[in-house]
């Protein structure tokens, strides 16, 4: 192989139209654009438009809840820590916290705090402070003889007010 042999596959790259370049390129005078009509003139944005029938997005009915309050856990499986622990990326005998996490490579940032599950297999005695763990994954960190301790979230100081919270209007 020789870089001054390289290309492409056939029709891999697809040259760009070029419009204006004179009737017998195909695509001059009116630019396959046709005559007159919205759509002939620049400026035109149709994004979504039925020609005045209620567009789709409008007629399909809303769905769902966004929980502007709701947590954004970083979930950790038990396969994940023991791949870390395997690779000596994590130490089992110091405590895992999300910053052991996140300096050991498994998880890029804690986000509001990490969520402890079950799925795979823990062979290692691990002492983890984690914001929350399903109850197989308890039980599995308890068989392998660690502990799990499950912080709690922090709490909001008295008289702060939130983000969210409505203006009160003067009476």
């Amino acid at each position: 192989m020789k870089l001054n042999r390289l290309s492409d596959n056939p029709k891999a790259r697809k040259n760009r139209r070029r419009v204006g370049r004179g009737n017998g390129s195909g695509r001059g005078k009116t630019c396959g654009r046709g005559h007159k009509g919205q759509n002939s003139r620049s400026g035109v944005a149709l994004k979504g438009f039925e020609g005045g029938q209620m567009p789709l997005n409008r007629r399909l009915p809303k769905r769902g809840f966004k929980n502007i309050f709701g947590k954004d856990y970083v979930t950790v499986n038990l396969g994940r820590l023991q791949i870390a622990i395997d690779a000596g990326k994590l130490d089992p005998k110091k405590p895992v916290d999300p910053a052991a996490l996140t300096a050991a490579g498994v998880i890029t940032r804690p986000r509001d705090g990490v969520r402890l599950l079950a799925k795979g297999e823990l062979k290692t005695k691990l002492n983890i402070t984690v914001a929350g763990a399903s109850k197989a994954a308890v039980a599995a960190v308890e068989k392998a003889g660690g502990s799990l301790k499950v912080a709690a979230a922090k709490a909001v100081p008295a008289g702060t007010v939130s983000k969210v919270a409505p203006a009160e209007t003067p009476a």
